[in-house]
């Protein structure tokens, strides 16, 4: 694989990892409290019931102490792409900082400016601009996300760019078909859709516990009510959107999508596996090794993986080893290539680009002329260039090209249950709710309590299997992560890794306090 440093690279991935991890605790709940309470102050403008307000005002405290944090984890995050990602920051600054600037400008700008409102406007405007107010703090919040997303989901799936030989970079062509790519559009939905599930599970558990110490009690019932039609609403969008995001795996990224079913052999009628544990976590390292793992136990569903993710329930699935050795598709008759395929066209394209620049440097224009050519062939930029991260691994290198397998099948698998609960919870909170018996529910409320951790649980492994399914490329199959770090000493990183450590545990130490310290408090603001 080259003179790598692979000390680097791997604290390099780990600092980030640990930063990213951190800052996702703040942002769901953030991107979901933000649309109840915007929720709860339209109802107290309707009805001009003050304890709405008294309601809106609790739960905008919360808000405001996770949002304060996630802002402070989010900017430390961002100033990684220029100190320890440099070569990813060059090869696709023009496409990756469009969407983060305007992400800064637009949505950051609208939120802080209408926060202000949202906080310190009441009794001092009127209660529609307000409202207004709130919703806007919302929609800003919403649209920070969408920029963010939009930026990730190019690295998942580059499209509206072009590379440019001169420059050596990406360059967007086409704003709308990044913007609007389909992965961007539904790891947005998805996403989103996540956090509006999480928020809706941390107020009906802050508010079961209110119910436990028979504290506020009808506030905490109103809480509950809004959460659960939130939450089931938002639960099934978080399904559907999932179902979606899965099809589009399947398509761009087949891989990961072996990796989270741990699918080693393709097959038509392939069936889901509703849960499963794995036998052997060992992972391949040649194509020797590519045998088949067995489970101790797994639950299937026939025919339903081939309809999740072409809705064809004959459709043919490819498996790992068929993906790494190259297979032709009985279903459609289109042969794929094999990675060490892949590797010779990307090894290519990486000769290409150097011969590019030495004739460049030289001023040789027939050579140029000819570089030139390639690059301007649109079948050979399609179908060479396309490899062109392959190009750095060795020829008989399997196990730098795929996923982390048993990383990638749990945290899909965990993860889609845990949603089934979240579900079935909103389900019942809402029935003993309407029936004016949620009180007497003492099991369903500490249940509410003890999902909190799990709506985070839930909430950390989608951002998992998203990242650690999509290695070893920082951009699909253009760039991998061994050649998109800065060229610094491994040491630096590693200081800098545990100084973001204990500085993000600070942080996260200080935000539980302060939540517990608010909630202890109560919606009225006393026992």
């Amino acid at each position: 694989m080259g003179n790598f440093d692979m000390s680097l690279i791997n604290w390099s991935r780990g600092q980030f990892a640990m930063s990213a991890m951190f800052h996702w605790i703040f942002v769901p709940l953030t991107l979901g409290l933000i649309i109840l309470v915007a929720i709860m102050e339209t109802i107290y403008v309707r009805t001009g019931d003050e304890k709405w307000k008294k309601l809106t005002k609790f739960w905008g405290k919360l808000f405001g102490i996770n949002f304060a944090i996630g802002v402070a984890t989010g900017i430390i995050l961002e100033f990684q792409f220029g100190t320890n990602w440099s070569n990813y920051s060059w090869f696709v600054g023009d496409i990756f900082g469009a969407p983060l600037a305007i992400e800064g400008i637009m949505a950051f700008f609208m939120e802080s400016t209408f926060i202000a409102v949202m906080f310190f406007g009441w009794n001092k405007v009127s209660k529609r601009f307000h409202l207004t107010s709130t919703w806007l703090v919302a929609l800003g919040a919403n649209l920070s996300a969408l920029w963010i997303l939009v930026a990730n989901a190019w690295m998942q799936y580059p499209a509206g760019t072009a590379f440019n030989p001169m420059t050596a970079r990406n360059e967007m062509i086409d704003f709308w078909a990044v913007l609007f790519s389909p992965v961007a559009v539904n790891k947005f939905l998805h996403t989103v859709a996540s956090g509006y599930v999480l928020a809706a599970v941390f107020v009906i558990g802050v508010s079961s516990w209110f119910l436990l110490k028979n504290r506020d009690v009808l506030f905490a019932k109103r809480s509950i009510l809004v959460a659960s039609v939130f939450g089931i609403t938002t639960s099934l969008f978080l399904i559907w959107s999932g179902d979606e995001s899965a099809k589009q795996v399947a398509d761009k990224q087949p891989v990961k999508f072996a990796a989270m079913e741990s699918l080693w052999e393709g097959q038509t009628n392939a069936p889901l596996i509703a849960f499963g544990v794995l036998k052997d976590m060992s992972h391949p390292e040649n194509e020797d090794d590519l045998t088949k793992r067995d489970f101790v136990f797994k639950f299937e569903i026939p025919s339903m993986l081939s309809i999740l993710a072409f809705l064809d329930p004959n459709a043919y699935v490819p498996g790992i080893k068929d993906l790494v050795t190259g297979y032709t598709n009985p279903t459609t008759g289109i042969t794929h290539l094999s990675f060490s395929q892949k590797k010779e066209r990307g090894k290519e394209a990486i000769a290409a680009l150097k011969g590019y620049k030495e004739a460049l440097q030289n001023n040789d224009a027939e050579l140029l002329k000819t570089y030139k050519a390639k690059f301007e062939d649109k079948n050979w930029m399609e179908n060479t260039f396309k490899y062109f991260g392959y190009g750095y691994y060795e020829k008989d290198v399997i196990a730098g090209l795929l996923p982390n397998i048993p990383v990638a099948f749990y945290s899909f698998h965990i993860m889609v249950l845990l949603s089934g609960h979240f579900l079935a919870l909103f389900i019942l909170m809402l029935f003993f709710t309407m029936k004016d018996r949620i009180g007497r529910m003492k099991w369903l409320l500490y249940i509410g309590i003890w999902t909190i951790p799990l709506a985070y649980l839930a909430s950390q492994l989608g951002w998992v299997l998203a990242e650690m399914g999509r290695q070893p490329w920082v951009i699909q199959d253009l760039m991998p992560t061994l050649a998109a770090v800065s060229r610094i000493d491994a040491g630096s990183v590693q200081l800098t890794f545990w100084l973001f450590a204990i500085t993000f545990t600070i942080l996260l130490i200080a935000e539980i306090r302060i939540l517990l310290k608010q909630i202890n408090k109560g919606i009225t603001g006393g026992h």
